[in-house]
């Protein structure tokens, strides 16, 4: 099949009794697209920025509809957004339980196992060190190199002039990732038991760059949980399918 990469060619064009079947997008900026009269069966969207913006079916905007759904699949989700320290600090509990139960229930010879072009669950938890350090070691601890060497950092990241020479090139043994794991967990444990009001409200930089947003510390902490329940999400779903 053929691939387009890097393409703006689409933009604004029309497509009449054209087959997309079985076509794949990824990284694509699908916004303001509109489809009339389509067959959708079996149509599989999977947005990680979904809940901030619109989604309409047939006139109605699923967003709100799939935000509750997913609540209700995992308890305590909803907290990711929470403004207080007390809701901060139990998100935060709900989802360290809620990782313990997919990483303790997962067969080892699944923890480097990954659907087509997606993380395993080894690469998942070294991204979610990566996350930690960033948002709360780099943009709230303001630690000057606040990566580990085991991190698994975003797709693009070395096209954006980032130093992957910070990382490791040979992937780690599954229980050092277990045990940097827990480290970083900690870490967001003992931040959240001695933080204040006060500290939540500071002003952060954006630890990725860009001058337009400047992220409270509370911003920062809602991050890593979006980030922990985003990926929780993810890997559910492909052990499910590699299962």
């Amino acid at each position: 099949m053929t691939t387009y990469s890097g393409t703006k060619e689409f933009e604004g064009a029309t497509f009449v009794k054209a087959s997309f079947k079985g076509a794949a997008l990824r990284f694509c900026d699908v916004s303001g697209v509109t489809m009339r009269g389509v067959d959708v069966d079996g149509l599989d969207i999977d947005s990680h920025d979904l809940s901030f913006g619109s989604l309409f079916v047939n006139g109605v905007d699923v967003v709100p509809l799939v935000d509750a759904e997913l609540n209700r699949q995992f308890p305590g989700r909803e907290l990711q957004k929470a403004q207080t320290l007390e809701g901060l600090r139990e998100g935060w509990v709900a989802v360290q339980s809620a990782w313990q139960t997919t990483v303790a229930g997962t067969p080892p010879g699944l923890v480097d196992a990954h659907v087509e072009d997606e993380w395993s669950l080894a690469q998942t938890l070294r991204h979610l060190v990566l996350a930690t350090d960033a948002w709360l070691r780099g943009a709230i601890l303001r630690v000057q190199q606040p990566f580990h060497e085991i991190g698994q950092i975003f797709t693009g990241a070395d096209e954006m002039g980032f130093d992957m020479s910070i990382f490791r090139a040979e992937p780690p043994v599954f229980a050092e990732i277990l045990a940097v794991r827990a480290e970083h967990q900690r870490l967001v444990t003992d931040f959240l038991a001695t933080a204040t009001t006060e500290l939540l409200a500071e002003e952060r930089e954006n630890p990725w760059g860009g001058g337009d947003w400047h992220p409270s510390v509370g911003d920062c902490i809602r991050v890593i949980l979006e980030e922990e329940w985003a990926h929780l999400r993810y890997i559910r779903r492909d052990l499910a399918r590699l299962r």
